[in-house]
């Protein structure tokens, strides 16, 4: 009888150990540009059917185009390579009218790079992998261009495909808005439950000329709002040359728990009379790649726009066989904005959190927010940050009310209107999870405890699973199921109990 044919995630999870294994111990070396790749091969309209510039397309119609991509790259020496799904993602693929074949395209890509590294590993038993690309798409959720519910559930589809097609590891790349990068790894971490896999889940956020992301995030935003998500890696691609990159890649050295990528552009691009191009030569590209590696303890590098086979060739030659040093991060807990981190511990002063901007205590705000009077409840806001305030405790429970509406609408402005971490203070679960899918920084939960118990139906537990999604922190508060806690030995009980609970069975950290 004729053997059936391997699942191409048979061997996932030895290929994902294997992966974390080597990012552990040495330098592993991704690839370079792939667009430019594909344009160089001059692929006609019929290959792209008529959908001009979704190389994703090629996937299915030009399989030989993308695979020759893959293979200039593996044939220098690089460990891995992503899929050609940089816009196998619902806002990207929607401006092509085809948004339902997100899942379709991606698994596509990842069976091409798949078989691509499969072919060089059995040619030598050098192991290669498949980063599976998820891009940024083409909107703005923080802007309210598209809804957090549509893409977080695209990018599962994304991540799906791209598992199933053979991807070693998720890659949420080039990001710009930390709502849609929260989006994409709350999405790529559903995909990977539902198909019973751990695999590595990176993500590369993109600073600008300015020194912050697109939206304004700082580095140290991102990286507190990113990390407790639990993801495996974070780090920088695109936008900018390694130059511009040093300082923030100085800042993740120094504070973050995880290993750290860089994957810059061959320099920022020149105008010239033929177009844009890219001056980082291949040379300055390795020295840059090779000084990070031994300064800030890089694991993974590759090559973003305008980087060539040749680039990377001189980069496996400069950094393979490096054993990134081991650094001493000194991470500082706190909350983030979509502009910046608020550290809970503050040097000169308690931490301040403006309560003004709760409907139970303000009959200013209240009254506001009753009228819809929303650019009044922002002002409100304002107020307080210019007092001081170190975070903004935002509660719009009021009876009668929709809290779901109410805490969208507040919740939504003030992401953008507010340069301080809020506070999502509700009763009710499903208005907290309308403040968190709003707010691209990390907010903090008000609060948890033990009043109905801990049962998976308690509000304790659907809080909590919430905090652990999207990376909020969490007040935890000495009440049980007696009632709130009298005297210093009860609430010491209680509250090594909330410790123990919450670290060792919801993986959230004490600090």
């Amino acid at each position: 009888m004729a053997s059936l044919p391997t699942s191409p995630i048979a061997d996932s999870r030895t290929r994902a150990s294997a992966l974390r294994e080597a990012l552990a111990t040495r330098v592993v070396v991704a690839d370079g540009a792939m667009g430019t790749m594909l344009q160089a091969q001059e692929p006609t309209l019929d290959d792209f059917q008529q959908l001009e510039g979704c190389n994703e397309i090629l996937n299915l119609t030009r399989p030989d185009i993308v695979r020759s991509v893959h293979e200039a790259y593996f044939a220098v020496g690089v460990d891995c390579v992503e899929t050609n799904t940089f816009g196998a993602n619902h806002s990207a693929l929607g401006e092509y009218d085809i948004a339902d074949r997100v899942h379709e395209l991606s698994e596509s890509g990842a069976r091409v790079a798949r078989e691509t590294a499969d072919a060089f590993t059995a040619r030598d038993g050098r192991p290669r992998w498949v980063l599976g690309s998820m891009g940024p798409g083409t909107k703005l959720p923080t802007l309210g261009h598209i809804g957090y519910a549509t893409i977080r559930d695209a990018y599962q589809a994304n991540a799906e495909g791209l598992i199933e097609g053979g991807a070693d590891a998720l890659l949420v790349e080039t990001t710009q808005d930390l709502l849609q990068t929260k989006a994409s790894v709350i999405g790529a971490r559903s995909a990977l439950a539902a198909l019973g896999l751990d695999l590595p889940v990176i993500v590369s956020v993109t600073v600008e000329t300015t020194g912050t992301m697109l939206l304004g995030s700082e580095i140290g935003a991102a990286l507190t709002a990113l990390e407790p998500l639990g993801i495996d890696m974070i780090g920088l691609n695109c936008a900018t040359g390694p130059a511009e990159m040093s300082e923030h890649l100085r800042y993740l050295a120094r504070n973050a728990r995880i290993p750290l990528s860089c994957m810059p552009n061959a320099g920022l691009p020149v105008l010239g009379k033929d177009g844009a191009h890219y001056p980082l030569t291949a040379p300055e590209l390795a020295d840059a790649q090779e000084t990070f590696v031994r300064e800030y303890g890089l694991s993974l590098v590759g090559g973003c726009c305008g980087t060539t086979p040749e680039h990377l060739r001189q980069v496996v030659e400069r950094v393979r066989g490096l054993t990134p040093p081991a650094r001493d991060p000194r991470p500082e807990p706190g909350a983030a904005s979509l502009y910046q981190s608020v550290p809970f511990r503050q040097d000169t002063s308690y931490l301040a959190i403006g309560e003004r901007t709760n409907a139970n205590g303000s009959k200013k705000f209240r009254e506001a927010m009753l009228e819809a009077r929303w650019d009044d409840c922002v002002e409100i806001a304002r107020e307080q940050i210019r007092e001081g305030a170190h975070m903004l405790d935002l509660c719009v429970d009021y009876v009668g009310r929709d809290g779901v509406a109410d805490m969208a609408e507040l919740a939504g402005r003030l992401a953008t209107a507010s340069t301080l971490p809020i506070v999502l203070d509700s009763t009710e679960v499903n208005v907290i999870e309308a403040g968190l899918e709003r707010l691209g920084g990390r907010a903090v939960i008000n609060s948890v405890n033990y009043e109905d118990g801990d049962g998976p139906e308690s509000r304790f537990a659907k809080v909590t699973d919430l905090a652990r999604r999207h990376g909020a922190a969490l007040i935890a508060l000495t009440i049980d199921e007696e009632g709130q806690a009298r005297t210093v030995g009860n609430k010491v009980a209680i509250a090594e109990r909330l410790i123990e609970d919450l670290t060792g069975n919801w993986g959230i950290l004490e600090s």
